[in-house]
């Protein structure tokens, strides 16, 4: 019941914050050479966080996600090397994920 209440926050969020833009700019900051909607790292980080809540073999509570430009950073703690392994591994696969960078330590 928990990790469901969870896992509809973290969409609700995602919706209510559609549509936020990041623009980009050339190095003299005068011309736009593409736009980026924010948008799509809140679905990658709420998609990657409700991936890994669901998972009964990884404590996502002890994991937090970023994303950047689909880039998707762990941060936190698991108890193994293959929880690390699969949290990645879980990462990967949501859609929109470029790269998963893993800043996850073992404590035992």
């Amino acid at each position: 019941m928990k990790k469901t209440c969870i896992v509809i926050n973290l969409i609700i969020s995602s919706l209510l914050l559609n549509g936020c833009t990041t623009l980009l700019f050339d190095e003299a900051g005068t011309n736009r050479v593409g736009e980026y909607k924010a948008e799509n790292d809140v679905n990658i980080t709420a998609n990657v966080k409700a991936t890994l809540i669901r998972d009964n073999q990884i404590d996502a509570f002890d994991i937090r996600v970023d994303s950047y430009q689909g880039v998707v950073t762990l941060y936190g703690h698991a108890n193994s090397y293959p929880q690390i392994t699969r949290a990645i591994r879980l990462a990967r696969a949501v859609n929109g994920v470029k790269k998963v960078n893993s800043q996850l330590v073992v404590i035992k």
